[in-house]
């Protein structure tokens, strides 16, 4: 019958392959009750992650910039 798990040949728990296919329905299952953005909704957050990456991007590179002048050139001078 359909929905019927199939047991390993001891009669314990599922086999390998049943357990795949058990899994599989399920995540079908579940992908079917997701909301899905809509395409407008999908553009703006796409644009907002390309946007916060470039600024985190450039706060990251002039941090390193502003550290390496720190520790390369004026402790060079200290010592």
């Amino acid at each position: 019958m359909p929905g019927d798990v199939v047991t390993s040949p001891e009669g314990g728990r599922p086999g390998f392959v049943s357990r795949i296919i058990t899994f599989l329905r399920d995540v079908q299952s579940e992908t079917k009750r997701v909301t899905w953005p809509s395409w407008i909704e999908l553009r703006k957050a796409t644009v907002a992650i390309i946007a916060f990456t470039l600024v985190l991007g450039l706060v990251i590179g002039w941090m390193d910039t502003i550290l390496q002048y720190v520790l390369v050139t004026l402790v060079a001078k200290v010592f």
